[in-house]
């Protein structure tokens, strides 16, 4: 599956490409392809999607056998895995759990391709993205 043609066709349709996953949900396959906007991305939105983009996956799906598509929004608490993630979240409070075993609660700063600069209890730190074993963005209700 070639996700360059998927990323101009979401591009094309207003909306960018997030991230990808394959689960078992169920006993069923599942391939999900998560999108972000300026605007919100609605269950309207995620609809017209999943349309358009259905018959080009099918010509090269992403496994052999059934699965499901899912087109979503990643949701206000959204992994971090890439460094575009952490770009993308700047000003964002994230929870991020360490290699080494540390949790911490703080809010990005400013992210490159290799780390990522955050504060947190009025300290500034910054991490290797291969130091990080979890992240997410985490939304204080």
């Amino acid at each position: 599956m070639d996700l360059k043609t998927i990323e101009s066709i979401l591009n094309d349709n207003g909306v960018t490409l997030y991230d990808t996953e394959l689960v078992k949900e169920n006993n069923q396959d599942i391939f999900r392809i998560y999108i972000i906007s300026k605007d919100e991305i609605t269950l309207d939105k995620c609809a017209e999607i999943s349309r358009i983009i259905s018959p080009i996956i099918d010509l090269d799906p992403p496994i052999n056998g059934a699965y499901f598509l899912e087109v979503s929004s990643p949701g206000i608490e959204r992994t971090l895995k890439k460094p575009t993630h952490f770009i993308n979240s700047i000003g964002e409070k994230i929870k991020i759990k360490t290699n080494n075993g540390k949790k911490i609660v703080a809010t990005i700063l400013d992210a490159t391709d290799e780390n990522v600069t955050i504060e947190y209890n009025g300290k500034k730190e910054t991490l290797k993205f291969d130091e990080i074993n979890r992240a997410r963005t985490y939304f204080e209700w």
